[in-house]
């Protein structure tokens, strides 16, 4: 289960046309070929880089979540306490946007 959610992740962050506008768009103003030699191997590390902290900010925040969610699992009252609060936002903004349509 856990290799076909990795895979499903891959192909749509390697699917994902925002990461193609970042790389063609954001590194090359990040590259010295008179400096620093070769421009193929700068935009590899630059890239190697750019996935290393993503990898490292992702994991945290996997980790973080699933840290939560145990917390909450293990405690009825935070269930209750999170529904009443989130139907409270949602009812609040649902409210918003009927007053806002009538303008």
């Amino acid at each position: 289960m856990i290799g076909k959610l990795f895979m499903m992740g891959f192909a749509t962050n390697l699917l994902n046309p925002k990461i193609a506008v970042m790389y063609l768009s954001l590194l090359p103003q990040f590259i010295n070929p008179v400096d620093h030699g070769s421009v193929l191997a700068q935009s590899i590390v630059l890239g190697f880089t750019q996935i290393i902290i993503s990898v490292c900010v992702n994991a945290l925040i996997a980790v973080m979540a699933g840290s939560i969610a145990t917390f909450l699992a293990s405690r009825p009252v935070w269930q209750v306490v999170q529904r009443w609060l989130m139907g409270t936002v949602l009812a609040g903004l649902a409210v918003r946007m009927a007053l806002e349509w009538r303008r």
